[in-house]
């Protein structure tokens, strides 16, 4: 083969590894890609190979139509609360609360079993009807569908189908039915809507095993707990090759979709395969996803140099991002748990201290509370802090974050 056959090749493999990997970070970024994503091309062309990939390293399973792909990826921690679902627009929406998670339940069973279109009053009716289940009562959901608070909740909970691509919006407009309950009619993509729950079986097939259980169980957070278990317990034979490559899978899922892992979360066995194979990992995720392994003496973490895969991350800029700065620095330097209280306490210091500095709101009265509990929010997803009833404990890898001397360079009073 001549110089320049050889070398054309190279430049197709180099080529060819570089749109999967940009397809694969796509879907790990946006595990439902819709036909209008710019990366849905790239995820079609090469979905073997991906599928491939996926299967064999992580257990994922791929999903590719002709208007969506979707990635089905399970979680390791099902009691993770740090990665709420939020909203692409407004930039600054709140996060889902529960109420907004048991709403989009709701809404989901709803169309499941509804008609192609579907009006926004005729939803919000249904869901208003299924939050009256005495179940969900006992929980302490309460909806009525009478409070403006309500109705932005309900819309909040159509504009995350709409943005996911379950519904397509054919006329009217959802702030018009906050303010005035003017109504809004929408098509159901039902292909798209089947795709969305991942479970390795059905919740019908579960309930009847757990019912026993579950009865005499007084948590509804336990029984929560155990249902998903339940629905996504994937079965491993029990022999060695079997063993391992459960493992292999779960600690690369882990990897991948956790900011770090911590060796004391892992189970004996968990540990000794990931100290042995770590390497291999390493380098199969970082040839598959350009992520780059950084192993500290408390765990491990594929880092992202771009930040584009990132949930969450720790701003450098602006009031939000010099005052998580410093808190992470107070917390590393406390090896007990702070109290919630001591912490607001601290922010307001600061904020006298910075006022000159920092943007005008956070001098009104209270502020401390807020600008306190979202650095918090966004530490704990960063897996720094753990918060809990005995307060704010930091957890080791918050150190890589503490700070030196603080030097102003400049007044930007204001901003």
């Amino acid at each position: 083969m001549s110089t320049v056959g050889s070398h054309l090749i190279d430049v197709l493999e180099r080529n060819r590894q570089d749109e999967q990997q940009r397809a694969l970070r796509s879907l790990l970024a946006r595990p439902m890609l819709l036909h209008t994503d710019p990366a849905y091309p790239l995820v079609r062309k090469h979905a073997d190979a991906l599928r491939h990939w996926l299967t064999r390293e992580t257990g994922w399973a791929l999903i590719v139509e002709d208007d969506f792909a979707r990635l089905r990826k399970r979680i390791a921690d099902h009691g993770d609360t740090t990665r709420p679902a939020r909203l692409r627009k407004p930039a600054a929406s709140p996060p889902f609360s529960r109420r907004r998670y048991t709403l989009t339940c709701l809404a989901l069973a709803e169309l499941e079993r509804g008609e192609a279109q579907i009006t926004l009053g005729r939803l919000g009716e249904a869901i208003r009807q299924g939050a009256a289940d005495p179940d969900l009562k006992a929980l302490g959901l309460q909806f009525a569908l009478e409070e403006r608070s309500e109705r932005r909740d309900l819309v909040a909970v159509v504009r995350l189908l709409l943005e996911l691509g379950v519904l397509s919006r054919v006329t009217g407009d959802e702030e018009s039915f906050v303010h005035a309950q003017q109504d809004v009619l929408y098509d159901v993509n039902r292909r798209l809507l089947s795709a969305l729950l991942v479970v390795s079986r059905g919740p019908s097939l579960v309930e009847s095993e757990l019912s026993t259980e579950l009865a005499t169980e007084p948590s509804g957070t336990t029984r929560l707990s155990q249902r998903l278990a339940a629905v996504t317990e994937a079965f491993v034979p029990d022999t060695p090759d079997a063993r391992n490559t459960a493992l292999r899978r779960n600690l690369t899922a882990r990897l991948l979709d956790d900011p770090l892992v911590y060796w004391n979360e892992l189970s004996a066995e968990e540990l000794a395969y990931l100290t042995s194979q770590r390497p291999h990992i390493a380098r199969r995720i970082r040839e598959a996803v350009g992520l780059i392994d950084e192993v500290r003496a408390e765990g491990m973490a594929m880092v992202d140099p771009t930040g584009e895969l990132s949930d969450e991350r720790l701003p450098s800029e602006g009031t939000e991002g010099h005052a998580t700065l410093l808190l992470a620095d107070y917390l590393a330097s406390h090896r007990t748990p702070q109290p919630l209280e001591t912490l607001h306490t601290q922010m307001r210091r600061w904020i006298d201290e910075y006022r000159r500095y920092w943007k005008k709101a956070v001098r009104e009265s209270g502020a401390e509370v807020e600008l306190c509990n979202n650095a918090l929010q966004r530490l704990s997803a960063l897996r720094l802090v753990e918060i809990s009833t005995d307060g704010i404990q930091a957890l080791p890898a918050i150190g890589r974050h503490a700070l030196g001397e603080t030097t102003i360079t400049g007044k930007t009073e204001g901003t």
